[in-house]
C-alpha cells in the first residue's frame, strides 16, 4: 500500500543533509586524509631512521667483538710469556 507524497519523506529521525553540510563534511574528511596521509609520511621517515641506526648499532657491535676478540688473544700470549 502506498500512499502518493508520503514516500518522498525521509523517515523520521533521520538527518536531511543540507549541500552546505554535504560541502563541509567533504573538507573535513579531506583534511582528515590528508593528515594521515602526512603521519603515514613521518612514520616513513622515522622508519628508515631507525633502521638506518639500527644498521650502524650492528657495525659498532661487530667492530667491538672483533676488538674483544683481539685483546683476548693478546691477553693470552701474554699469559703464556709469563707463564
Amino acid at each position: 500500500m502506498s500512499f502518493s507524497g508520503f514516500d518522498d519523506i525521509p523517515q523520521w529521525g533521520a538527518p536531511t543533509p543540507s549541500t552546505g553540510d554535504i560541502v563541509t563534511t567533504a573538507i573535513k574528511k579531506d583534511k582528515v586524509i590528508k593528515e594521515i596521509v602526512a603521519a603515514q609520511e613521518d612514520l616513513r621517515a622515522m622508519l628508515a631512521k631507525a633502521k638506518g641506526v639500527q644498521g650502524d648499532i650492528d657495525k659498532l657491535v661487530s667492530g667491538n667483538e672483533t676488538l674483544q676478540m683481539y685483546i683476548d688473544n693478546l691477553t693470552m700470549q701474554m699469559a703464556k710469556r709469563r707463564g
